[in-house]
């Protein structure tokens, strides 16, 4: 291949791993998960159809 090929390649591939490096040393994000309010209330059993 010629020289500019492989540098180009070699550019390439450093920054891919830059790229990696920095993402993994970055804060982990915290999320929060919120229980949602039931849409409907459940019939409550009147024993009308025993």
């Amino acid at each position: 291949m010629s020289k500019s090929i492989k540098s180009v390649a070699m550019v390439g591939l450093l920054v891919l791993a830059a790229a990696c490096a920095r993402s993994t040393e970055s804060q982990v994000e915290e999320f929060v998960v919120i229980d949602p309010a039931p849409i409907t209330i459940e019939p409550a059993h009147t024993g009308k159809y025993k």
